[in-house]
């Protein structure tokens, strides 16, 4: 059994046409991959109630997906682009409409720079964030960011969507439940739920409840080192409510099973469980040999060849039993990334690999 991993570990090779550009015609008619055992099943989403059992929890991501992708030019006429990774508190009562986000533009203006922004307003560069070395841009806008970024924005789809964002996209790139505003991707597990699967499962005696994670633009950062140890995650805000906290204790006290929807349910659950209540921004590394301590089932989409999140999959089923499944699937046709299918793993215990 394998116990030390590499970047390449983690590669496989996946045909372009798999990976999907859009969404099924409706939420629950994608594909399920039923991998909790040895076993592998071919079903459809709308059977997950039948694979839970009374008094499991269902533990969702409830963010929602700003607009965040905001185009403008310098004062030379040079296009650019900013994608809104999160807005900053302010120090007192008073808006300081300050954001940090990503700046794609072929020359960077300097701090004090005042960029004219499309949708008539400004966005006055302050500097790099979090530090004068930070990977980030601070950004004073002329109003509220949110306001700016719902009237002016445009959906954050991911790099490997190759179409422009739609009505579709903002309908679609966002789950049925989303209430948080201030991911710039979707929990995209959690996108396959629609009223009537929620119905069933609340019939079926399955119990829900609900954290926030605001997925950062880092979810696509490549591991860039074969050695993944080297590797530092980017950081991502987050709350388990009380509630949430107690609903957990609950199930578990009376033997059902946590199910995490998809893996920034993972990241902020097992983050609470490893630092408590204090933290509110984890950059947690999931890889083989983690030790899980909440997280029972987990319902997640297909992954990026060589992304922590395939770490982070492989960590939670087994890293030879995740192969297995990523290669029937690719045999079978599922349709790979946000808008794919999904699949059902069980926590592999005792196994690093």
């Amino acid at each position: 059994m394998k116990t030390r991993f590499s970047l390449s570990d983690f590669d496989f090779n996946l045909p372009p046409e798999l990976i999907a550009q859009h969404p099924a015609q409706e939420r629950s008619a994608s594909r399920l991959l039923d991998g909790r055992g040895a076993a592998v099943h071919d079903r459809q989403f709308a059977q997950l109630p039948d694979l839970l059992q009374p008094g499991d929890l269902l533990v969702f991501n409830d963010t929602q997906v700003v607009k965040a992708r905001l185009f403008g030019q310098k004062a030379s006429g040079g296009r650019l682009e900013l994608l809104i990774e999160r807005v900053l508190a302010s120090a007192d009562t008073a808006p300081t409409h300050e954001v940090a986000a990503h700046m794609k533009v072929s020359k960077k203006p300097l701090p004090g720079a005042v960029l004219a922004m499309d949708g008539g307003f400004t966005a006055t560069l302050l500097g790099r964030w979090p530090g004068e070395d930070g990977p980030l841009y601070r950004f004073r806008l002329s109003s509220d960011p949110y306001a700016l970024m719902a009237r002016h924005g445009h959906v954050p789809l991911p790099p490997y969507i190759t179409h422009t964002d739609s009505a579709d996209d903002e309908q679609r790139y966002q789950t049925v439940f989303a209430k948080n505003p201030g991911a710039v991707a979707a929990p995209t597990a959690a996108l396959h739920f629609d009223e009537a699967v929620l119905t069933r499962l609340q019939m079926r005696g399955v119990g829900t409840a609900s954290v926030t994670l605001h997925v950062g633009a880092g979810t696509f950062q490549p591991v860039k080192t074969e050695n993944i140890d080297e590797h530092t995650m980017h950081f991502e805000r987050f709350e388990v409510p009380a509630a949430t906290s107690q609903a957990i204790a609950a199930c578990k006290a009376r033997g059902g099973r946590v199910v995490a929807v998809g893996t920034t349910t993972v990241r902020a659950l097992e983050s609470r469980a490893i630092f408590g209540a204090a933290c509110d921004d984890t950059n947690i590394f999931i890889t083989p040999g983690f030790d899980f301590a909440v997280v029972d089932l987990m319902l997640t989409n297909f992954h990026l060849p060589k992304s922590t999140l395939m770490m982070l999959v492989s960590a939670f089923a087994g890293y030879e039993h995740i192969m297995a499944l990523y290669r029937h699937a690719i045999e079978q046709r599922y349709r790979f990334f946000s808008y794919g299918d999904s699949m059902l793993l069980a926590r592999r215990t005792g196994v690093s690999g």
